[in-house]
């Protein structure tokens, strides 16, 4: 049975930091992309992130450029997402998704497997 856990998701400050977390059980982690989306109230689920297999290529949302950080750890089957500069726009649930793929994609719909999501709020 895949499982993708996030945690790490709060309220904060604008100009904050989190960082979430997601860990991953039932695949073979190192044999996937891993994203991360966010969708906020209203809204259609966003591509925020995503990271090869290896860790070497990573993406990132035009709105997140230059304050979120992807990583990964395959050897603790878990993807990061540094969050800095928090401004009240992030606020949203925010999930990991994992593609078994050799492209990254930026489409939610390219993703096999999903997290529950983790709540991230950003107040001004």
């Amino acid at each position: 049975q895949v499982q993708l856990v996030e945690t790490g998701g709060g309220l904060m400050q604008a100009g904050g930091s989190l960082r979430l977390s997601c860990v991953a059980s039932g695949i073979t982690f190192r044999n996937y992309v891993m994203g991360w989306f966010r969708q906020a109230p209203g809204k259609e689920r966003e591509f925020v992130s995503a990271i090869s297999w290896s860790g070497g290529r990573t993406e990132y949302a035009d709105s997140v450029k230059g304050r979120f950080t992807i990583s990964r750890d395959n050897l603790k089957n878990t993807v990061y997402l540094q969050m800095l500069s928090l401004n009240p726009e992030d606020t949203a649930v925010y999930y990991c998704a994992a593609d078994r793929t050799i492209s990254i994609a930026v489409h939610p719909t390219a993703y096999e497997y999903w997290g529950q999501g983790t709540q991230v709020t950003v107040s001004s």
